[in-house]
């Protein structure tokens, strides 16, 4: 089954807004799709994606952060030597 041009706009259109793009940035990738530039189009969507990875690591090493506090309190690690 194709999917058509009307059908994957729309899907575009919505997996982006659910990801967190910006408005005027789907509107580029729009652009950028409904111009035929689909190089330009992989390369916006693969900038996408990694700044979301980045954004993951972020999250991670807060999680990291967290999970250490977690650790050290249940061993009571945190407690200054009398």
């Amino acid at each position: 089954m194709r999917i058509t041009v009307s059908d994957y706009s729309e899907t575009m259109k919505s997996f982006l807004a659910d990801t967190g793009v910006r408005q005027e940035l789907i509107e580029r990738a729009m652009r950028l799709y409904q111009s035929g530039q689909e190089a330009e189009l992989v390369r916006f969507l693969k900038l996408r994606r990694c700044n979301m990875v980045e954004d993951m690591h972020e999250c991670q090493r807060k999680i990291d952060r967290i999970d250490y506090l977690i650790r050290q309190t249940k061993n009571n690690n945190h407690r200054k030597e009398d």
